[in-house]
């Protein structure tokens, strides 16, 4: 085991669920490999190319009428070889849809492979399958009070 391989996979899991949540889409593409994979929502929305994976999200989850915190724990991460690893994660998210006045949140499981390329750790895949997920109605007393997301 590589304590430092698995540090540096932890750190790009939480890079990855930072450029997801600032919209940070140039750096988001640059954690991948090109013929990345992703699997969201059990499956429902599958991508076969960093490119797709990058314009479904940049299309579904931007701007000031989209807010998302993701964050990840209880890392299981296996490296299985120089160059390869493996890592499972538990999920937790809170999305709010202002346009349609809803709030998602949820928790699953995200199953993710990794490859070491030029010394730099980059998904291969990722995905989850959700455990739960709930839907609520924002009230007419929600209020957002700080916005700093570009349209």
């Amino acid at each position: 085991m590589n304590l430092e391989d698995i540090e540096l996979i932890k750190q790009l899991k939480g890079k990855y669920f930072r450029f997801l949540d600032t919209n940070a889409w140039s750096e988001m593409a640059e954690i991948f490999v090109p013929d990345a994979t992703a699997s969201y929502s059990d499956g429902d929305n599958s991508f076969d190319s960093r490119d797709e994976i990058i314009s479904f999200l940049s299309r579904s989850m931007r701007g000031r009428q989209f807010l998302s915190m993701h964050t990840a724990h209880h890392p299981e991460i296996t490296v299985t070889d120089a160059d390869t690893a493996e890592g499972v994660w538990y999920l937790h998210d809170i999305v709010y849809a202002l346009k349609y006045k809803l709030q998602i949140s949820g928790n699953g499981i995200y199953h993710d492979r990794y490859r070491k390329v030029d010394g730099q750790w980059l998904i291969v895949h990722t995905g989850y399958e959700r455990i739960f997920e709930v839907h609520d109605t924002l009230g007419e007393n929600f209020k957002v009070v700080k916005n700093n997301y570009k349209d």
